[in-house]
């Protein structure tokens, strides 16, 4: 999905597609099928995804930087303090609500 008003803003709850792939992509796979927050909207980017293979990136992709708790990526594994957060970018594609 590209779109041109961003679909999410900060404070809205997301959750990260748990799509598996053999190509190159940003998403680290500790965090697909995880529940975050938008912390910040940092705007349009040319998707890497594609810029891998030698294309243009084009259209741009929406591009968030999306807060996780430790305990949602890590669960009883995780034993710092409740309030330690990995914040990562994630492109809206990546996304959906919840």
């Amino acid at each position: 999905m590209n779109s041109i008003e961003p679909r999410f803003r900060p404070g809205d709850r997301v959750t990260v597609r748990e799509v598996r792939l053999d190509t190159h992509h940003r998403t680290p796979s500790y965090v697909k099928g995880k529940q975050g927050r938008v912390d910040v909207l940092c705007g349009m980017f040319p998707n890497p995804e594609s810029g891998a293979y030698g294309m243009t990136g084009l259209p741009r992709r929406t591009l968030y930087r999306v807060e996780f708790d430790q305990t949602e990526l890590w669960g009883d594994r995780y034993t710092g303090p409740r309030i330690d957060r990995l914040i990562i970018d994630i492109f809206e594609h990546w996304l959906e609500p919840g």
